[in-house]
């Protein structure tokens, strides 16, 4: 894959990042997409900056993605206690064919 990415590998083979969808919460943005040649699933979370800047991105494939909301508070919250609801659940990983990892962002 980084091969494609950085463009060392032959054009015939590039990887197509055609979005599914796109989510924005705050200041994370979500991604999700396809390659549906390679059977890829791809999703891509952006942070953005108030200026529209992209400073950070994490890049999952073939991953299946739940991202959910620690609750806006300035208290002390014990683990317990601890409500996090998910926001967005990715959509695509399942048309891979294949059993995938799942993973939590927290937001």
């Amino acid at each position: 894959m980084m091969r494609l990415l950085t463009g060392t590998d032959n054009i015939a083979d590039s990887f197509q990042f055609v979005p599914h969808s796109i989510d924005a919460f705050g200041s994370t943005v979500i991604v999700e997409g396809c390659d549906q040649r390679r059977d890829i699933s791809w999703i891509h979370a952006w942070t953005v900056n108030s200026h529209g800047i992209i400073t950070q991105v994490r890049e999952y494939f073939n991953t299946s993605l739940t991202v959910t909301r620690f609750a806006n508070s300035t208290k002390p919250v014990s683990v317990t206690s601890l409500h996090c609801p998910s926001v967005w659940e990715s959509s695509l990983s399942n048309r891979v064919g294949k059993s995938v990892p799942g993973l939590v962002l927290a937001i």
